[in-house]
């Protein structure tokens, strides 16, 4: 009997062996499952942190960019479009240029309008993004309290855009418009 003992021995060792070379011993699937779970969570918190950053930095909400009807002479948001305080950015296209600004409601209540360009970093056309309660221009990286925005004229600053408010509507003329086409001229015509 102590033959066949022996035997089994030898049998259990030489199917471990050969399980062990051939991959099919019952390994524990916890590690595996381990790493592929912090795979998941890692993308996640990259994506996660991604959308935060270009919410926190880039706090500016893209608008509609359709242009005004073609025999209008002014374009017009609802006040109240403005009320969470958020700069949201618009365009208008003139001929092989499309002129940028933006409409935000500052922190003393009233709605203020600019172009996306300032007569120091226009020829980088970066324009500016919010952050708080600061526009922050992408070039230079200079911060615009929004209460000055529409105030402060020349240098750094958000090149002013006129409007008006009437009717609960904020107006602004195309012609004003307009004339912010040369913030936006990058053929080196001038």
């Amino acid at each position: 009997m102590p033959k066949k003992n022996k035997m089994n021995k030898q049998d259990k060792t030489r199917e471990n062996k050969k399980a062990a070379v051939m991959g099919s011993t019952k390994k524990s699937r916890l590690p595996l499952v381990i790493i592929i779970a912090a795979i998941v969570i890692a993308g996640s918190g990259a994506i996660a942190l991604m959308q935060y950053q270009k919410a926190g930095s880039n706090a500016t909400i893209e608008a509609s960019k359709a242009p005004p009807l073609a025999n209008a002479t002014t374009v017009a948001y609802p006040v109240n479009l403005f009320d969470d305080g958020k700069a949201r950015h618009y365009s208008y296209a003139s001929g092989d240029e499309t002129i940028r600004y933006f409409v935000l409601k500052s922190a003393d209540g009233n709605v203020r309008a600019a172009f996306d360009a300032c007569d120091v970093c226009w020829p980088a056309g970066k324009g500016y993004y919010q952050e708080g309660d600061n526009l922050v221009c992408r070039n230079c990286g200079r911060r615009f309290a929004s209460n000055r925005i529409n105030e402060v004229k020349g240098g750094c600053n958000p090149a002013p855009l006129n409007r008006t408010v009437q009717d609960n509507q904020l107006v602004i003329k195309i012609d004003d418009i307009l004339q912010g086409k040369s913030y936006f001229d990058f053929s080196g015509k001038g």
